[in-house]
């Protein structure tokens, strides 16, 4: 008998083997399905003796494939990614438009002093100083075009913000819903690997939107919380992420806490570094520089004459809730003359001209996008020529487009090989599935061999009684 029970013990162990591999295979091309073993153990004998060679194998349970190190590598690449790709396409953007001739501010300042010039020849021409007007609102369109682009990229980083806080708050609770059912899974005995793999999908997906800490609790659920602490899930509770009047809460249980907006990581915190390191600076200094072209122009043009008004020149530039734009000013009232009774004197018109070279002072700002500040207090300034300002801008921003990108192509590569790697632990490989199904087929078939051979000595025992 202890050869048939040995043989039944060990065909039930190969089906339980050909039942999981089949699984493998079945689930060869699963977006994170993590492969499945069976672990044998002898079953030691229950009665003494030397003789006594065993009962058999069993079961004792199924081994999931799964290395914790390997999948954290995984999402933490999936948390750079995610970040680097947020703020290329913004990037790209800004950098095509403000390199493109139609929407640079030189060649607007550059006409526009060509008109100037042009005027110089004959100061009381008509139709030079209409050229003049046509350059300098030429040259407010491209200021206001690329102002709204950048009002433009401020808006739908918001809303992609939004869009990227209601799929955290829906993994969170999928995370939080998944933990509940292993948990019960687990304390009932049920294979829950499969509720396992969604859940590391969903943490997958979550990493790639903000950098992530995941604990195992020894009752099978995960506790995800963010960068600093501040906790998503606790067993099957999830909080959910809101923006508040520009202020990133969490709202967990009966509670809610501010979040700071700093190393978030993933898309939520490429949006953030965007907005706050590179946007808004250079939102700044436009709007700065446009301000600077308004008071130095209209400050020079109150300078001199438009004969036959003896009175001082009237403003050419308005500047007004961040547009530059023109005040109405007609050609034949441009005090180009530097004396009041001599409508050809081009003195002031010279003097315009010059203003190529003069200064404009810009706020300075760390890395960071923070405002630098002296030791009382005040913002600091630094005095760059109006020739030079847009050139140092576009200048800045192709070399930080240039890092986002080297750094993009960098995190695509970590997360290319932090999946290969997670692969060759988790992954199913076929050839290997093909050659332990072989294995299980004929570890099957030899303990029904047994089983056969056992019966036959059994009816040759039974035919000797008789």
């Amino acid at each position: 008998m202890s050869m048939i029970v040995n043989a039944l013990s060990g065909a039930q162990a190969a089906q339980a083997a050909l039942n999981t591999n089949s699984q493998n295979i079945a689930n060869a091309m699963t977006p994170g399905y993590t492969r499945q073993g069976v672990l044998l153990n002898a079953v030691q004998p229950g009665t003494r003796g030397v003789n006594a060679a065993g009962a058999g194998v069993t079961v004792s349970g199924l081994i999931r494939f799964a290395d914790s190190y390997k999948s954290l590598q995984m999402w933490q690449a999936h948390t750079s990614l995610g970040q680097y790709s947020a703020a290329q396409s913004y990037l790209t953007q800004l950098e095509q438009v403000m390199s493109d001739d139609t929407s640079n501010l030189n060649q607007g300042l550059d006409a526009f002093f060509a008109a100037l010039n042009a005027a110089s020849v004959q100061p009381d021409s008509g139709p030079l100083r209409e050229q003049v007007l046509t350059a300098a609102d030429g040259l407010a369109k491209r200021v206001n075009s690329l102002q709204q682009l950048l009002s433009n990229q401020q808006l739908a980083m918001d809303t992609q913000r939004n869009a990227v806080l209601s799929q955290i708050n829906s993994y969170t609770s999928d995370i939080a819903a998944l933990n509940k059912r292993i948990a019960v899974g687990q304390a009932s005995g049920i294979n829950t690997s499969g509720l396992q793999d969604a859940r590391n999908q969903r943490i997958d997906e979550l990493a790639a939107l903000t950098g992530l800490q995941v604990v195992d609790l020894p009752d099978g659920t995960r506790s995800v919380s963010l960068r600093n602490g501040q906790p998503l899930v606790v067993g099957a509770d999830a909080g959910v992420l809101s923006m508040q009047s520009g202020v990133l809460k969490l709202s967990f249980t009966n509670g809610s806490f501010s979040v700071p907006t700093t190393e978030l990581g993933g898309q939520l915190g490429g949006l953030q570094d965007y907005q706050t390191e590179l946007l808004k600076p250079l939102q700044t200094s436009i709007t700065e520089l446009a301000q600077g072209i308004a008071d130095r122009f209209n400050t020079q043009l109150a300078a001199g004459f438009a004969p036959p008004v003896a009175g001082a020149g009237k403003p050419l530039f308005a500047f007004v809730g961040g547009q530059l734009g023109l005040t109405g000013l007609t050609a034949a009232e441009l005090a180009f003359s530097g004396n009041a009774s001599n409508s050809g004197d081009s003195a002031n018109l010279k003097a315009l001209l010059a203003l190529k070279d003069a200064t404009v002072s810009l706020t300075e700002f760390d890395s960071r996008g923070n405002v630098l500040k002296d030791g009382l207090g005040n913002p600091l300034k630094k005095s760059v020529v109006l020739g030079d300002i847009y050139t140092q801008l576009v200048g800045d921003l192709g070399v930080q487009s240039q890092q986002n990108q080297a750094s993009l192509s960098t995190a695509q590569t970590v997360r290319d090989q932090s999946e290969e790697n997670w692969k060759s632990t988790s992954g199913v490989n076929q050839d290997e599935e093909a050659v332990n199904l072989m294995q299980f087929k004929q570890l099957y078939e030899a303990n029904l061999k047994v089983v056969a051979v056992a019966n036959e000595l059994f009816d040759s025992v039974l035919s000797m009684v008789r």
